[in-house]
């Protein structure tokens, strides 16, 4: 066999030399016969010899590039006469690379990526690319096969080989292909021609899936900076998106018989085109940042812009995309639910495009119209009306929106990314749109609801929340809408939650530990349960409280603790109620205010208050002390909330036990996450504070919460400079606890700071500035204690 093979490459070089001295048309026809010959027997490895390690040593593929320039004539287009010898030249060279990287090596030597894309964007360019519309590029079955086996030798060619991937992508030979499968697969396209051909359509479906095979090998080469597309061919991705979405294509053609292999195997192409398309879109969009600012941008100067209305196809085929009504009368083989899953994936991919775009904190501008009267532009009100649109259809059981939940995840998802300002979060909130309803609806915030549904409206919320500052009208709104009652029926801080879903834990703390923040309202709702409901369930702060206790993470722990440090800060902000009956300027005397309104407010503050006078709250927040030491920000958090706790004489004996208890939690190890100095909460007793890095010893564990009330006195051999503000805070919470208390352990606990504080001053004799304002908090203590 190797010697028959030999035979005929020899003969091949013969003629080329016979054309390079005369061409006549004899000599191709025995070089497209030798070539069939050649390429038949390279189809299949013999197992006993090498017949492609054999003819790869030979001058094979530098004759093959010659007889391929010469059959061009010149011409980016061969001549229809030459289509046959060039078919088969084309055959032997992709059957000389099936798995064979030295072969490839010698073909990338030859030169044959360069021209074979050459005569693949001259086939392109035979279409009008003006037209508006896709059009199908008419070839001849002998031109059809000849585009088709040129793909065929840049698939085979780059298979698991870099070098040739590389050279590949360095020619844009992506793009090439993408703009080839335009002209010449076109989904649903086939519906549309009467009396087809078979064979035509089958040579087009057969191209169709090598080109993506070819992208796909391109999209896996090793360096990953390398990208086979870019934005620019965004359109012709989202192009395939249109065969999916109505209005469809008419059916009623004369086309192949619906029950015909041929048929389904056209249909099974269409979706493979769409599979693929989708794919490529989710990855630029998640790897390349110009993918996704030009997305932005296209969507927004449409008529400017080489990406032109990607984005909008992209939202057109996520909301109104359905089946196709061909798979209605499939054979069992053709596996519709399989199709119908692979279809739904499809808009999963897009709508993780559709977050990632709206998430380029760039693509801000282009997508969040601030404009008088755009109420955020055109993507916002989308958004809106997905998100208030699925509530309204759940409601009525029934409507365009019934159902989707993935709609409403992509929307809240991608809102969530828009609305990181308070400007952004008012216009959702405020007319037209009126957001907050609807983002307390059972459909969105239930034990029921779809985690990845939750996820975003959380995600959303939490942004909203963050946005406004302390007691904005941001958290009043949200209030009103019974949020907080919401989040608390949603499950998503019961126990059969713990484990899958801690983001989701932590997303909705983050929202009512916004929304707690001076707002007396919005606490009493944390912390009172509703009276209406029999049996009465749980308060909000209960259930975050137990997943406090029981939580492995330091995040949940924290985040849990800092909003009962929230709750406390709003009950202990001055005068919530009003001024008292008493004063001449009181709202009550003056009839401004009605009298049991504001009684009702007091009841509930009182109740609010002895909700949270308990060993479980001091615990939590003497805990947050005792684990915190390398934030400072949450051991300030938590030494102000424990000093209001002690204020009440029911709290001080609480807060005395609570400091002197054993922690039963190890200290979190030097890995963990901080808080946000952006989210802290201030008052005029405490300030935030930014955690220096120090190359100073490391903290001792803390046995209990009061050994690290001490380590922040000292603030010594610790990685934390604890400032002054904090150290200032922990000298007005022993004040404050001495007022409430006596007996044996307070003089313990005296006994046992007193040192601490004496040595501490005596460092601080000649201090200025904050120094010196500790220097005076230290003496107060202990002239108080004298």
């Amino acid at each position: 066999m190797a010697n028959n093979l030999l035979l005929l490459e020899k003969k091949l070089s013969e003629l080329l030399k016979n054309l390079q001295d005369a061409e006549s048309d004899d000599t191709w026809q025995q070089v497209a016969a030798t070539a069939q010959v050649l390429a038949n027997g390279l189809r299949d490895k013999d197992g006993s010899i090498d017949n492609h390690t054999i003819l790869g040593r030979t001058s094979i593929f530098t004759n093959l590039r010659s007889l391929l320039s010469l059959a061009l004539h010149g011409s980016t287009i061969p001549d229809s006469a030459y289509t046959s010898p060039i078919l088969e030249i084309l055959r032997v060279s992709a059957n000389l690379c099936m798995d064979h990287d030295d072969n490839r090596a010698s073909l990338l030597d030859a030169g044959f990526p360069q021209v074979l894309l050459s005569l693949l964007e001259a086939y392109t360019s035979l279409v009008n690319s003006s037209s508006e519309s896709q059009q199908l590029l008419s070839l001849s079955l002998s031109h059809l096969k000849v585009v088709r086996t040129a793909v065929g030798v840049l698939l085979n060619a780059s298979v698991g080989y870099d070098p040739v991937k590389i050279r590949l992508i360095s020619l844009d030979a992506g793009s090439t292909l993408l703009k080839l499968l335009s002209v010449v697969y076109i989904p649903g396209a086939w519906l549309s021609v009467s009396s087809p051909d078979a064979e035509e359509w089958q040579i087009r479906s057969m191209l169709s899936a090598w080109v993506w095979r070819t992208l796909v090998e391109l999209k896996e080469v090793k360096d990953e900076t390398l990208q086979p597309l870019s934005a620019k061919d965004l359109p012709l991705l989202t192009a395939i998106l249109v065969a999916f979405t109505p209005p469809h294509t008419s059916t009623s053609s004369g086309t192949f018989p619906s029950d015909s292999e041929m048929f389904f195997d056209l249909v099974q192409a269409d979706l493979e085109c769409l599979e693929e398309s989708c794919s490529l879109i989710e990855s630029l969009s998640l790897d390349v940042e110009d993918v996704r600012l030009c997305l932005a941008l296209g969507f927004k100067t449409s008529s400017e812009h080489p990406t032109g209305s990607s984005l909008r196809s992209i939202l057109d085929f996520i909301e109104k995309g359905e089946y196709s009504s061909l798979w209605a009368n499939a054979p069992d083989d053709f596996d519709v639910p399989r199709k119908q899953k692979t279809f739904d994936m499809c808009k999963a991919a897009l709508i993780k495009t559709v977050v990632e775009v709206a998430g380029e904190e760039a693509a801000e501008m282009s997508l969040w119209d601030d404009s008088e009267g755009r109420a955020g532009g055109e993507f916002v009100v989308r958004m809106v009306e997905w998100l208030k649109g699925y509530v309204i259809d759940m409601d009525a059981g029934k409507g365009a929106f019934f159902n989707r939940s993935d709609l409403a995840t992509c929307a809240s998802l991608s809102l969530g990314n828009l609305t990181r300002r308070e400007k952004n979060a008012t216009v959702l909130l405020s007319p037209p749109h009126s957001l907050a309803p609807a983002l307390s609806s059972q459909h969105l915030l239930s034990i029921s609801t779809d985690i990845k549904v939750k996820h975003g409206v959380l995600g959303l919320l939490k942004h909203v929340a963050q946005a406004g500052p302390p007691g904005s009208d941001i958290h009043v709104i949200l209030g009103k809408a019974g949020l907080i009652q919401s989040i608390c029926d949603s499950g998503v801080w019961d126990e059969k939650t713990d484990g899958m879903a801690e983001v989701l834990q932590v997303s909705a703390i983050g929202v009512v530990k916004h929304m707690c923040n001076t707002n007396v309202e919005n606490t009493f709702s944390l912390v009172l349960p509703p009276s209406t409901n029999t049996p009465i369930p749980p308060s909000g702060l209960s259930l975050i409280l137990a997943l406090v206790k029981r939580a492995d993470t330091v995040t949940v722990k924290s985040e849990g603790t800092r909003v009962l440090v929230n709750v406390i800060k709003s009950l202990w902000s001055g005068d919530i109620i009003g001024t008292p009956v008493t004063t001449a300027s009181s709202p009550i005397a003056n009839g401004t205010v009605d009298s049991d309104l504001l009684a009702g407010k007091e009841r509930r503050k009182k109740e609010t208050v002895k909700a949270i006078l308990t060993m479980q709250c001091a615990t939590a927040l003497a805990s947050l002390v005792g684990r915190s030491g390398q934030y400072p920000l949450l051991i300030n958090e938590g030494v102000v909330a424990l000093t209001l706790l002690s204020t009440q004489k029911a709290g001080a004996p609480l807060v005395l036990r609570a400091i002197l208890a054993p922690l039963s939690f190890e200290h979190p190890p030097s890995s963990a996450e901080p808080p946000s100095a952006s989210t802290s909460v201030t008052t005029d007793s405490s300030s935030p504070t930014i955690a220096t890095p120090s190359t100073r010893g490391r903290l001792p564990v803390p046995k209990t919460p009061l050994d690290m009330f001490i380590a922040v006195l000292k603030n010594v051999d610790n990685p934390i400079n604890y400032q002054p503000e904090v150290r200032i805070n922990v000298c007005s919470f022993f004040i404050q606890i001495g007022r409430n208390i006596a007996g044996e352990e307070i003089e313990k606990i005296k006994e046992t700071v007193r040192p601490v504080m004496e040595k501490v001053l005596k460092t601080l004799k000649d201090a200025t500035g904050k120094e010196e304002m500790l220097g005076n908090a230290l003496k107060k203590v202990l002239d108080t204690w004298a």
